[in-house]
């Protein structure tokens, strides 16, 4: 029984003529955090977007626990186990937190949201009755991961998770998807800027750079100054 929950081979992407993602290759294992890092523009988002259905591949294969999912629209991608938290975070403002919750319920059999989704966020619990619109940045943040859980996801990808939100806020937001994995034993890949979060939360980070990965490393193998010449612009 293979632990490949994510495995991505040879992904082009392109914008009309113009290339964006040359090639990208990777696997994420059950319980394993991967991040993805690199300057705007390099293609993280891009990546994402692909790996959800949002953007077709030009050539390449995704598959999900054994499925592959390439050719898929977006919505049978997270029948099939992948949920999705955009840049930007994309919650419903005039919806209460519990309503935002609970648009991740769709295709789940109970319809109703597990106590543990409470526990990892107690900011969420406390303010289940207020509007999204009103949560800060990070209540949002963690409001939309915690709307992407309920979807019961085998993989779970964060795009730039960290954008815009205070330290403290981070640190909360790195322990719960440290729990998240632990509890679920599912695959996170986050794209990153933040050197320090994606240390805290990732076993092996990646690099991209115009739309290639050009460097792996594993957490404890990591070489700081290494990565922050390539986040540097």
């Amino acid at each position: 029984m293979s632990n490949t929950m994510l495995k991505v081979e040879d992904l082009h992407v392109a914008y009309g003529q113009s290339e964006a993602l040359h090639g990208i290759s990777f696997e994420g294992q059950a319980n394993e955090t991967i991040a993805i890092m690199g300057r705007n523009g390099m293609g993280k988002t891009t990546l994402f977007k692909s790996l959800m259905g949002i953007l077709p591949l030009k050539s390449g294969r995704i598959e999900v626990a054994g499925q592959d999912v390439s050719r898929d629209e977006s919505f049978r991608r997270v029948a099939k186990g992948i949920a999705y938290v955009p840049q930007g975070r994309m919650i419903f403002p005039t919806l209460t937190v519990e309503e935002n919750i609970q648009t991740g319920l769709e295709n789940s059999k109970t319809r109703r949201i597990p106590e543990e989704i409470y526990a990892l966020f107690p900011v969420l619990w406390d303010m289940k009755g207020r509007k999204g619109g009103n949560l800060s940045g990070g209540q949002q943040q963690q409001l939309a991961i915690a709307r992407a859980l309920v979807t019961d996801p085998k993989v779970l990808l964060l795009d730039e998770p960290t954008e815009g939100i205070q330290p403290s806020i981070i640190k909360d937001i790195a322990k719960a998807l440290n729990e998240i994995r632990k509890l679920r034993g599912i695959t996170i890949v986050v794209s990153e800027q933040v050197l320090s979060f994606a240390m805290d939360v990732a076993d092996r980070l990646f690099v991209i750079e115009g739309g290639r990965l050009v460097h792996e490393t594993a957490r404890d193998k990591t070489d700081v100054d290494h990565i922050k010449a390539y986040l540097s612009v």
